[in-house]
């Protein structure tokens, strides 16, 4: 592997692990950038716990209230790549500071606004930040740690996200009801300056050699035909779950009769399961990239066929449920650290479309679902949508594997 440009020129076989051997210890910036994904994942999810609240102090309806977790979504879809782009030639680690700046003054507008438009411009504005950040944040991280390490180092980069569900989500509602819903957004805001500080520190310099990017050398990467199937696949594997997930409440009291006191923790196993699936893929995905996608995809794809087959038997439903936490998500990293390969010497604009194509398929997905949902199906309706299209992940998982074994024949005695 070498630098060009201030980018990573990846090796063209993407052997993950074949030449070097994977550090004993990620490095603590690999730690910081994942107290960020923290932050991002607890504002993306959180204000679903504070709709009501917020809609009540507005003078809103809690439906046109949700458009504040729409704004956010657009925002991500639009923002990654956009401020990879004019945010590329300063140096990453003061892109990251930049980002978490601009994040917490949106909090702090959003704690402070009293006027519904307003709220709906600073999501917007927040989600750039977010966007911004979470690309630059995965460049960074497979830079510090090399190839035969990315995939666990974004597996823990990204488990902050995931954490954020298990832990940040519940607290931030918890919060909201002690000292009203404008408190966790001041908390978020006071804990993205302290993790600016963080950044500042740990992140290293990118030295001389960034100045030498381009955005039309950041544009070829478009050219690279394996960088679409890997953003295909990340958009099939999100889309699948979380179009499942984001109806799971009615599937679990309509269909499996749990009481609704429970859906929380059954939310909770779910996060957890996904925060310990994005730890292991990390893991498998340095050695067998290819086998941990096409398995994860599959796995997924039975898992929520067999959630449309027990939805009415509580406790198989429960546990189905945690299971695809663990295998639903776990490929994610795999995904992103392939995705930055395959754009050659464009990681940052690679990276940008993953967090977009992520995006882009939970927004499908969760609206495929809705009408699902309100059809005859019921209650099954958006696990069965889930099943279709985690299904349909195994075209591109499949594909990039059959590519790589062609490029390994024309290329004979490289590994």
């Amino acid at each position: 592997m070498t630098l060009r440009g201030g980018t990573l020129d990846a090796p063209t076989d993407l052997s993950i692990g074949d030449h070097e051997q994977p550090p004993a210890r990620l490095p603590p910036v690999v730690y910081v950038l994942a107290l960020g994904t923290f932050l991002m994942g607890t504002t993306e999810f959180v204000v679903a716990g504070l709709l009501p609240e917020i809609a009540t102090d507005v003078h809103v309806g809690v439906a046109r209230a949700g458009l504040l977790i729409t704004v956010f979504a657009v925002g991500m879809v639009v923002g990654a790549p956009l401020m990879a782009m004019l945010t590329l030639r300063l140096p990453r680690r003061w892109t990251l500071v930049l980002a978490l700046a601009v994040f917490a003054v949106g909090h702090a507008v959003v704690a402070l606004a009293s006027s519904f438009t307003v709220l709906l411009a600073a999501r917007f504005l927040t989600a750039l930040a977010t966007g911004a950040f979470w690309a630059v944040a995965n460049v960074v991280a497979a830079r510090a740690v090399g190839p035969a390490a990315s995939s666990r180092a974004l597996g823990v980069v990204g488990s902050g996200a995931m954490l954020a569900n298990v832990v940040g989500v519940p607290l931030g509602a918890f919060a909201g009801q002690l000292m009203g819903w404008r408190g966790p957004f001041w908390a978020l805001a006071a804990l993205a300056v302290a993790v600016m500080a963080l950044i500042a520190r740990h992140v290293p310099h990118d030295g001389p050699a960034q100045e030498a990017v381009s955005v039309r050398s950041e544009l070829s990467a478009l050219r690279s035909g394996r960088l679409w199937l890997a953003l295909a696949a990340c958009a099939t594997t999100t889309g699948g779950v979380l179009s499942t997930y984001s109806y799971v409440s009615p599937l679990l009291t309509d269909r499996a009769g749990l009481a609704s006191a429970l859906v929380p923790l059954v939310l909770v196993g779910f996060g957890a399961g996904a925060l310990a699936g994005f730890l292991v893929g990390g893991r498998l995905g340095d050695r067998r990239p290819y086998a941990t996608t096409i398995t994860a995809a599959g796995a997924t794809t039975v898992l929520l066929l067999t959630i449309c087959l027990l939805a009415g038997h509580a406790v198989p439903t429960i546990t189905l449920v945690a299971l695809l936490g663990l295998f639903g998500l776990g490929a994610n990293p795999v995904l992103i650290a392939l995705a930055v390969r395959f754009a050659g010497r464009a990681p940052t604009l690679g990276s940008a479309l993953t967090v977009s194509a992520f995006n882009l398929g939970t927004a499908a997905g969760s609206w495929a679902a809705g009408h699902a949902l309100e059809s005859s199906l019921g209650a099954t309706g958006p696990a069965a949508v889930g099943t279709v299209i985690a299904g349909l992940t195994l075209i591109p998982t499949i594909a990039i594997a059959l590519t790589r074994r062609r490029t390994a024949v024309v290329r004979p005695g490289h590994r």
